[in-house]
């Protein structure tokens, strides 16, 4: 499944970096702390590689 906003992209890659052990989980915060906990690394790692091109910098509400 892929990120469907920037902002979700950059946050599955930070809990992804985490989940790895490259980055301290201590230095996640909001929406990357919450998938570090509820995702699994290939779902991470799905959400991760998607694409910026053509993405909104946020998800729109609704």
């Amino acid at each position: 499944m892929p990120a469907r906003s920037k902002a979700q992209q950059k946050a599955a890659g930070a809990a992804l970096s985490a989940k790895r052990g490259e980055t301290p989980k201590s230095k996640l915060r909001g929406a990357s702390r919450e998938m570090y906990e509820s995702m699994s690394e290939k779902e991470l790692e799905e959400f991760a590689e998607t694409r910026h091109k053509g993405l909104p910098e946020h998800k729109q509400g609704g």
